[in-house]
């Protein structure tokens, strides 16, 4: 509603309160003279019509009777003789009405019984009717002469039925005059219901105005909420829909015109109007997809495109529902979004997936040359530097030597490079077959493949019974495997490393580093060691391949052993983390989801 219409609202209702005021005392003073007669004949008037109301009821009941009787004759279905036996009943209960009504009239009460002759004359004619049709008379002459003797009856019926209401007609229009003559006023009554009348009509007042002024509020408060629509649809680059269920009317919004290039409300809202702006090739897809939805009333994630006004192709989702207004009138509501830079960012994502993918085979054919290929050379060197060790070391200066000691070095460092590389690239491409698998067994598994090194170190290590998972067998023994000989590479001099694994079911709600998680529990398992430890800033670096924390001289390794933990437990949907403190220890926890 336009706001300046609102603001005249009130005075329009108050002039016509005040029209109305004036039109209901002019009425009090015209029902001041009528009230007393219109009292008085009332129910002389009420008597009447109810006399004349039971006559024709009377010849109602009798057609009914008729009717059956006829349905009869012609079906000889019994089920038509109900109207023709109800019929009777209601003749006799509508006698007794009439003659209590008619008591005071000894001329109708004659009436009344030469009525009741007749009636029963055209029933008894009823019963031979039926008769005959019983015993398949209804060809002879008897049966027409009969069926004409109850057309005689029942002529004769309403005769004497609009004689009766012809008499009552009179005694009407004789009361009527008698009543009038002493028809007396009430002016008291009259003007305590003028009194009451005016105090309904303020209190009538009141409520509208109260209620007026709630309107008012809510379309304020309507106004703003179609004003942030409005700017809503705008910013998301949408436009919305609704079509009446009942009137098939469409109605679109102004941004909805907007998206088709149109000027708001510059064309009828019409099924037809908006289908000239589908793109040709997808006319079809959305007219088939229009016929599902009008069957199940609900649209869901329509996605073709449009074409604007100025040629510009838009690609377009659409949503849609039922729903139920205030009044219990049903729409189908929708919204039509601009996808187009969405479509754009997904097919220019597809092809950097596909280059992303294309280029992951290149490392990966990259990985199989540097760890399969290069092994070969690799191997020949060591075995050449094998036989110079063998044969020829002594004949080398100490400076030969030096330099003899740094190329076995590196070669060694080359040879465990190139084995975590194809660990590493192991981890990212084996097949992941999960099997049912006891996590102690291949704990014990890890354990004996740095055995020496345990036994040459006095290591100890406790572990806590761990469950039976779903997990790729190998990569778990590898995490295992990983995380003892990182705890033992980086134990102190001269101490025993003590590496204790502990094991635990937890809720994802209690597990502090996560913010959100769509598990609800996971198997927390912690391997906490009393190695040299290492700043807590590192935390995250030391998972990131090649990293590392000290010199190569001071520890061996190659930053690959952290890294493939990782992979392993990504493969496995779970989390990582490590925390560590220098020179008192670290303390890595796996999460895997339970």
């Amino acid at each position: 509603m336009p706001r300046n219409r609102i603001k005249k609202f009130p005075v329009i209702i108050r002039f016509l309160f005040a029209i109305a005021v004036i039109i209901m005392v002019f009425i009090a003073s015209i029902t001041f003279k009528h009230i007393g007669d219109l009292s008085d004949s009332y129910d002389l008037v009420t008597n009447t019509y109810k006399v004349n109301l039971e006559l024709e009821q009377i010849i109602s009941h009798l057609k009914d009777a008729e009717t059956g009787n006829r349905g009869y004759t012609i079906t000889k279905d019994s089920i038509y003789l109900t109207p023709f036996i109800q019929a009777r009943e209601k003749v006799n209960n509508s006698f007794v009405i009439l003659k209590k009504l008619t008591k005071e009239s000894e001329v109708q009460q004659k009436n009344l019984k030469q009525l009741y002759l007749y009636i029963n004359k055209r029933f008894v004619n009823f019963s031979k009717t039926q008769l005959m049709v019983e015993r398949n008379q209804i060809r002879n002459k008897a049966f027409f002469d009969t069926f004409k003797e109850g057309k005689v009856c029942m002529d004769e019926i309403r005769t004497q039925v609009n004689k009766m209401i012809a008499i009552e007609n009179r005694l009407l229009v004789e009361r009527e005059n008698i009543n009038n003559d002493y028809i007396k006023t009430t002016p008291n009554f009259i003007y305590l219901l003028l009194i009451f009348t005016l105090g309904l009509i303020a209190m009538a007042y009141y409520k509208v105005n109260t209620d007026f002024n709630k309107i008012k509020h809510k379309n304020n408060q309507l106004s703003v909420f179609q004003e942030l629509s409005n700017q809503a649809e705008i910013v998301s680059k949408s436009g919305s829909w609704f079509r009446d269920l009942e009137t098939q009317n469409y109605h679109f919004s102004d941004n909805l015109y907007r998206l088709l290039g149109e000027e708001p409300q510059s064309f009828e809202a019409t099924n037809e109007n908006f289908t000239k702006y589908i793109h040709p090739e997808d006319l079809e897809f959305v007219r088939g997809e229009g016929d599902k939805m009008r069957e199940s009333n609900r649209l869901d994630d329509l996605q073709y495109r449009l074409i604007t006004k100025q040629g510009e192709v838009k690609y377009v989702r659409a949503f849609g529902r039922v729903m139920q207004d205030s009044s219990g009138n049903e729409k189908f509501i929708g919204t039509i979004t601009d996808i187009t830079v969405e479509h754009e960012s997904f097919h220019s994502l597809e092809e950097k997936n596909q280059e992303l993918e294309q280029n992951n085979k290149e490392l990966s054919a990259f990985n199989y040359v540097a760890s399969h290929d290069l092994q070969e050379p690799l191997r020949k060197i060591q075995t050449f530097i094998s036989r110079l060790e063998d044969k020829e070391l002594e004949h080398f200066s100490d400076t030969g030597k030096q330099y003899f000691e740094r190329i076995k070095s590196a070669a060694s460092r080359m040879r465990l490079l190139i084995d975590d590389l194809l660990q590493f690239s192991r981890t990212n491409k084996a097949e992941k077959v999960f099997e049912l698998s006891n996590l102690n067994d291949l704990l014990e598994s890890a354990k004996q493949d740095v055995a020496e090194i345990i036994n040459e170190k006095k290591a100890q290590i406790t572990s806590d019974e761990l469950p039976t998972l779903e997990v790729i067998p190998f990569q778990i023994q590898q995490l295992f495997l990983n995380l003892i000989s990182n705890s033992l590479k980086y134990s102190k001099k001269d101490v025993a490393p003590v590496i204790k694994i502990t094991h635990q079911k937890v809720k994802a709600t209690d597990i502090k580093e996560f913010n959100s998680i769509a598990r609800d529990q996971f198997h927390k398992i912690t391997f906490t060691d009393n190695g040299i430890g290492f700043e807590q800033e590192y935390a995250e670096r030391i998972f990131v391949l090649f990293s590392r924390l000290h010199e190569k001289d001071e520890y061996s390794g190659t930053g690959i052993g952290l890294s493939i933990c990782k992979k392993i437990i990504e493969n496995h949907k779970g989390y990582i983390f490590a925390v560590g403190k220098p020179n008192k220890g670290a303390v890595f926890t796996v999460y895997l989801p339970a």
